[in-house]
């Protein structure tokens, strides 16, 4: 059942694109953020934990329902909830959507909306130089297609409707803590201490499918260079898990893509060609992905 629904829902993620908006939950982020101030009284106490029990608080409602529909009429309903589920565990915006947006944006000459689309996909600050800019979008392909779509995927097929909403809650507390620490610039140190949680829980939960991911984008693309990556690892002793999670599927993926710089080629060419082939490593991924799943699920070894 569940690979009928993650087909099901896959299928809806990418025709109802007009409903993406609904995915950002920004109703969501007044639960977070009186966790985080019932928090800061409770300042003696280690911050992962409240960032666990705000988690918890977020997915003991689809729990109880998943729990109740199990086996009434024949599934159904509980088809139904996995693909909603699903949907709104995706994302929160497709990662090809924002690609093409953005290949759209260089080819018409629109730098503020170039600037744009390319922060929307590297989630930080976009560099001033227009080839280090280039590279980062390859490289944030890379690491949100497994943020938003690969380990979501993992979850759902691992633990069902439950599990892929679980990692996104944990993803919308780690962006909340982001930002709520940026925000306070003068705080006590709180806010910094439940970010460090908050990126901390996620980093756990994207442990595993990001080393799938990586492992898919070596399969997928050319295998050779991504494996050569793999085995030269340029992260510090000081990175955080979610930092060592990213720096892997960057440097793998860009590794797995294999482009290289034409010297003869213009700026504009080399920033559609790139992130075009970095979706479309993506995509293929996706497709191995699917068939693998569809495989276990015949031979019984999932659900």
């Amino acid at each position: 059942m569940h690979l009928i629904a993650l087909l099901i829902g896959l299928v809806i993620e990418r025709l109802a694109t007009q409903l993406f908006h609904l995915r950002r939950l920004r109703w969501l982020d007044r639960i977070i953020d009186a966790g985080f101030r019932l928090a800061e009284r409770l300042a003696n106490w280690p911050a992962l934990i409240p960032v666990i029990l705000i988690a918890v608080l977020l997915v003991l409602p689809v729990f109880a329902v998943t729990f109740s529909l199990r086996d009434s009429l024949l599934g159904f309903p509980y088809l139904l909830l996995a693909i909603t589920v699903l949907f709104f565990s995706l994302g929160p915006q497709d990662i090809g959507e924002d690609v093409d947006e953005y290949c759209r944006a260089i080819e018409e000459g629109d730098e503020d909306r170039t600037r744009q689309m390319a922060k929307a996909i590297i989630e930080s600050e976009v560099p001033e130089d227009v080839l280090e800019r280039i590279h980062k979008v390859e490289e944030a392909v890379c690491v949100q297609a497994n943020n938003r779509l690969f380990a979501v995927i993992f979850w759902f097929v691992l633990l069902g409707p439950l599990g892929a909403w679980a990692y996104r809650v944990t993803d919308l507390i780690r962006r909340r803590a982001v930002f709520a620490a940026a925000r306070e610039q003068e705080s006590s140190g709180i806010s910094e201490r439940l970010r460090d949680a908050a990126v901390m829980l996620h980093g756990w939960l994207a442990w595993v499918p990001a080393r799938l991911t990586a492992i898919g984008y070596a399969t997928a693309g050319n295998f050779d260079p991504a494996l050569g990556a793999w085995r030269a690892p340029t992260e510090q002793k000081t990175d955080s898990q979610s930092e060592y999670n990213e720096h892997l599927l960057a440097r793998v993926g860009v590794s797995a893509l294999a482009l290289g710089d034409d010297a003869d080629e213009d700026l504009v060419s080399r920033g559609v060609r790139g992130a075009t082939a970095a979706n479309r490593l993506v995509f293929r991924l996706l497709l191995i992905w699917a068939v693998v799943i569809a495989a276990m699920t015949l031979y019984g070894w999932t659900q």
